[in-house]
């Protein structure tokens, strides 16, 4: 009999271990191997796809089906995440589905950059170990009482990788074009900057461009939150705003935010968008025809939404 390759070995690990119900000393024996080795297999088969795991929640009668959304919002994955009981459980499940794509999709060498809000400041927390990489931190720091900010969030996943990395020392929002134009000529926020030229992989959040969606919402005066609203504003990334074509929205705010671009997102090959509640609905649309959104991860109650009204568009869309 020809011998397995090694990811038909971890297959058939997996399968006498979740389905054949054998324990790892069963398996160990069975192979020739040590325990720890099995525990190490069964680990790597989940990391690779060759073992999936699916966890179903009594309570989620969600019909929102990730490979429908995927396609019809034109994105390469959409993952849903479970709607928990509080507010605070369905953050920490957005949390732990952005850390593992995190993970997954580093690789040694790469330049990553990552943005900040309360689900990714989570989502560090759930990161033991990154590949070497460079981390680029794509806004400035927008403190949020009891929550940290961008600037604690990269030194921590520092911690995870040997990698270098890439602060921006400066607010995500000033008060004036010129104090951000003196500001972005400083060296390290330039590199910083400039850096974000070359991503390989970004992860930011979404908001809607509305009071509680937005953290820029509560930072900026009314005659700003008005004169984005009537330039078309719905969506926020990283303190830019897109429009419903997803087209920026350039205001005197745009000018007075330090942070990557909209443009820098299009040109990175992969970036993974976190965005959660059904209030975010009009952003996720507007981002994903902006053509920034790599890898959408969303609670339940917003897929149902997103689904509900893209199928509502295809039913009132004129046959050809």
């Amino acid at each position: 009999m020809a011998k397995p390759t090694d990811d038909e070995t971890l297959a058939l690990i997996g399968r006498d271990y979740y389905l054949g119900n054998m324990s790892k000393v069963e398996i160990a024996t069975s192979y020739g191997i040590s325990r720890f080795q099995v525990a190490r297999m069964l680990e790597e088969a989940r990391s690779k796809g060759i073992v999936r795991i699916e966890v179903v929640f009594p309570n989620s009668h969600t019909a929102a089906d990730p490979r429908r959304l995927r396609d019809a919002l034109g994105v390469e994955a959409v993952i849903v995440t479970p709607t928990g009981a509080d507010d605070a459980r369905t953050r920490d499940l957005m949390a732990q589905a952005a850390a593992k794509e995190l993970v997954k999709r580093t690789r040694p060498g790469f330049t990553v950059g990552i943005s900040w809000s309360r689900t990714l400041d989570l989502a560090a927390r759930h990161i033991d170990t990154l590949p070497p990489c460079d981390l680029v931190q794509l806004a400035g720091a927008l403190p949020v009482p009891g929550s940290g900010n961008s600037v604690e969030l990269l030194r921590l996943l520092g911690h995870a990788t040997t990698g270098r990395i890439w602060p921006i020392w400066a607010p995500l929002v000033v008060e004036n074009t010129a104090t951000a134009e003196s500001l972005k000529r400083q060296p390290e926020i330039s590199q910083a900057l400039t850096k974000a030229d070359t991503l390989d992989l970004a992860v930011v959040a979404l908001g809607s461009w509305k009071p509680g969606t937005s953290t820029v919402w509560d930072r900026v005066d009314n005659a700003t939150r008005l004169a984005c609203t009537k330039a078309g504003a719905v969506a926020e990334c990283s303190g830019r705003l897109l429009d419903a074509d997803g087209d920026p929205v350039l205001t005197d705010l745009d000018d007075r935010v330090i942070a990557v671009t909209i443009e820098q997102l299009r040109h990175t090959p992969h970036v993974v968008v976190v965005a959660q509640g059904a209030e975010r609905t009009d952003a996720v649309r507007a981002a994903a025809r902006a053509g920034i959104i790599g890898t959408l991860i969303v609670d339940e109650e917003l897929a149902e939404v997103l689904e509900e009204q893209e199928s509502h568009e295809r039913r009132q869309a004129p046959a050809t």
